[in-house]
């Protein structure tokens, strides 16, 4: 029977999967909780929407 995993070794393996899943897990709800809070503020644009300026500028400005 040395062939066969041991009962307790493969709970180890079971209780680290989780945890390394619940690890990743937090981590990509901290990130999006992050990007959601985190709004910044009003930028000023270099390029006027009459087409004077620069040939970038944000396609919709929120100001």
């Amino acid at each position: 029977m040395s062939g066969t995993p041991k009962r307790g070794s493969r709970r180890l393996w079971i209780a680290l999967a989780i945890a390394i899943t619940a690890v990743v897990a937090a981590a990509n709800i901290h990130l999006v909780h992050v990007s959601i809070a985190s709004q910044p503020d009003c930028v000023p644009h270099l390029k006027a929407p009459d087409g004077s300026g620069t040939t970038y500028r944000a396609a919709k400005s929120s100001c």
